[in-house]
């Protein structure tokens, strides 16, 4: 009898007996397209539901920067205070491609923001369906679509992350890296020429993914580790460094060309931090991922739960799937926590209690939450199996009381989210009373969000006046910024409240022009000059 290949044996060692056949045989590359297709208009489903409106400051120099791209200059406000944001290529060029099909309007932010949800939630599943199948890959990505993390990002409500909805770079950079671990594993399961083609996607979409994420190259030092255990042979590094190595000098040219240093993106990266508006300890920072994962929201202890599960895991099974979850969480885990403030809590490069600097570490901790228990039931004895009836009548009850207890507590907020209903009422009403009004005044957050309102959903101008911006964390609204209409709004996020708490006082002369159904945004005339 002819000797196993190594693909074939990797493929025995890694898959259930009676799932290899749907792996190799033809039905499986259609099932997961279509489960990918399903993911995905999941996630656009969900971001259309929650509607965060365009935001401030990241996303909103970002949005500039694609616009203008190439002359982005780094050096003038705003892209000074923010060049690490700009130099994201990866992130910056397909928005830019993006407004010249659609517009510079919410719709192509929309359109951005639901790619980067795309690439992120149907990564997970590919990721771990790859290890432990559809059921679990598809269950991950449902458990992440729904999770409070991923649905309470709009500062005009209660927000707890800015993540889906959002153009930032955390969930793309995740996706991306995603899609090339499950490119790797689907590698270790082919041989010949098939196997060199998907390492090649591996090498390129991991390398794509630092063009979106720096920090994520702290994961490419593991990926020797990665190939080990998934049974690569070690000569096969070369064919995922090859368009790794290919895709950063594609973007030291660019860098090169448009901003005349080839080291911008990574210098701009590398000058990013220093003291933090956050209390910060050494002791503090070593339990980073603890503090995102708890401080938050209690759901996030779910994946403090599945990195438990999956240590456990194998230290009961030494299975390799589980090791791999495990080198690919560490390898992100100890330099985002080392450089959270373990080497100087003063000098604060990344702040890894901010729950989306793990999005990253999320499918591996799925996968392994999901695969331990998997592989542990496989070890109940099979009179016990037998009796308690805990394939057919026990497992399934439990996974449907705990998912749906899951469900049911993240989906509770969403009814109560505002959405960007107000906004959009305050741009129909711009189009109409409104548009005489020639000057409005905002604190530079709702300044900056408000310019997608004063244009249709894509682009083009239905209001003409002049937006004046001021600095909302002054003691006091400044005189220069009451000449005229105010918009205005309690906030309800996590953000400090315009001037220290000021509010438009009626009994001072301030009369109220308009507002919005759900009462998130004001609009208030100031009171009449003295002469």
């Amino acid at each position: 009898m002819a000797q196993s290949t190594a693909p074939e044996r990797a493929v025995k060692e890694t898959l259930p007996a009676a799932r290899r056949s749907r792996w190799l045989g033809t039905r499986g590359p259609r099932r997961v397209v279509w489960l990918s297709a399903l993911v995905a208009a999941c996630t656009v489903l969900a971001q259309w539901v929650v509607m965060t409106p365009p935001l401030y400051f990241d996303p909103y120099y970002v949005w500039l920067g694609a616009r203008d791209w190439p002359d982005v200059p780094l050096a003038a406000w705003p892209f000074n205070e923010v060049p690490h944001q700009v130099t994201r290529i990866g992130l910056v060029l397909p928005a830019r491609l993006v407004q010249e099909v659609l517009g510079a309007g919410q719709a192509s932010y929309f359109v951005i923001a639901a790619a980067g949800g795309c690439l992120f939630f149907v990564g997970c599943y590919l990721v771990v369906r790859s290890l432990f199948g559809d059921v679990a890959g598809v269950a991950a990505a449902l458990l992440l679509l729904v999770h409070p993390f991923f649905t309470l990002t709009n500062p005009f409500g209660h927000e707890i992350t800015w993540s889906m909805g959002v153009m930032l770079p955390d969930m793309p950079g995740a996706g991306l890296f995603a899609f090339g671990m499950a490119a790797l594993i689907v590698a270790s399961r082919r041989a010949g020429r098939v196997q060199t083609r998907w390492l090649l996607a591996a090498g390129v979409l991991l390398g794509s993914s630092f063009l979106v994420r720096e920090f994520l190259a702290f994961l490419f030092l593991a990926i020797p580790a990665y190939l080990a255990l998934l049974r690569i042979p070690w000569r096969k590094n070369v064919i995922v460094g090859a368009p790794m190595v290919a895709v950063l000098a594609a973007n030291l040219i660019h860098n090169a060309v448009v901003w005349g240093d080839p080291l911008a993106g990574l210098l701009s990266a590398a000058e990013h931090g220093g003291q933090s508006r956050d209390y910060v300890t050494r002791d503090l920072a070593l339990r980073s991922f603890l503090r995102a994962m708890h401080d938050w929201h209690p759901l996030g202890t779910i994946f403090t739960v599945a990195l438990a599960l999956t240590a456990v895991g194998w230290l009961v099974t030494r299975d390799r799937r589980l090791a791999l979850c495990l080198v690919w969480f560490l390898m992100l885990a100890v330099p985002l926590t080392v450089l959270s403030g373990v080497l100087d809590p003063n000098d604060i490069s990344l702040r890894a209690w901010l729950p989306r600097y793990w999005f990253a570490v999320f499918p591996p901790l799925l996968a392994g939450g999901f695969g331990s228990v998997a592989l542990m039931a496989r070890r109940l004895p099979a009179g016990f199996v037998a009796r308690f009836r805990v394939r057919t009548v026990v497992a399934p009850l439990l996974a449907v009381a705990l998912g749906g207890t899951y469900v049911v507590a993240a989906v509770r907020a969403v009814p109560d989210l505002p959405r960007d209903t107000a906004w959009s009422e305050l741009r129909v009403w711009l189009k109409g009373p409104g548009r005489d009004v020639r000057l409005i005044c905002a604190d530079r957050r709702l300044a900056q969000t408000l310019t997608f309102y004063t244009r249709s959903v894509w682009g083009d101008p239905v209001w003409r006046g002049e937006v004046k911006d001021f600095r909302h964390d002054l003691g006091s609204v400044p005189p220069e910024a009451q000449v005229g209409p105010m918009l205005y709004t309690r906030w309800r996020g996590q953000e400090s409240q315009i001037g220290g708490g000021w509010r438009p006082d009626p009994n001072a002369g301030w009369r109220l022009m308009w507002r919005s159904s759900d009462g998130v945004l004001q609009m208030w005339n100031p009171p009449p000059a003295e002469h």
